[in-house]
């Protein structure tokens, strides 16, 4: 009998406050998807832009105006749901890894270098604006 009350309290009590169980940030694959294409698209454009002999800061504000571009008249219904901390990461991957060695930038210390210097130059390129929105 008293083992019965004890199980009895233990339900109760584990039904008026459940365990709180931990969740994973998943996200949908279409937008992991949208956000490489929007990621690719930027690094092609900006190291072309170096490559023609733009500076870095002209190279840098074109690409992300013509990104802009594409991204504002996209009907993708995903483009909301991107974090601009997050693409800026993956866009300073690929810029990295696709001709970050031309002007010094290389491993952990070139992207989150490329990283801040995007996201500054973003914020007043567009000031209005939000990339993903």
């Amino acid at each position: 009998m008293l083992k019965f009350v004890f199980v009895l309290i233990l339900f109760i009590i584990f039904q008026l406050k459940p365990v709180i169980g931990l969740s994973f940030d998943t996200s949908d694959p279409s937008v992991s998807l949208l956000q490489n294409r929007i990621s690719n698209n930027f690094s092609k454009k900006y190291c072309n832009a170096i490559q023609n002999g733009f500076s870095k800061d002209e190279a840098m504000k074109s690409a992300i105006i013509k990104t802009e571009n594409i991204i504002s008249f996209s009907y993708n219904p995903q483009k909301k749901w991107i974090e601009k901390s997050d693409l800026a990461n993956q866009i300073s991957l690929h810029v990295v890894n696709d001709c970050g060695l031309s002007f010094g930038l290389i491993g952990k210390e070139g992207v989150n270098y490329f990283k801040s210097y995007f996201l500054e130059i973003y914020e007043k390129t567009t000031p209005d604006k939000n990339f993903s929105r």
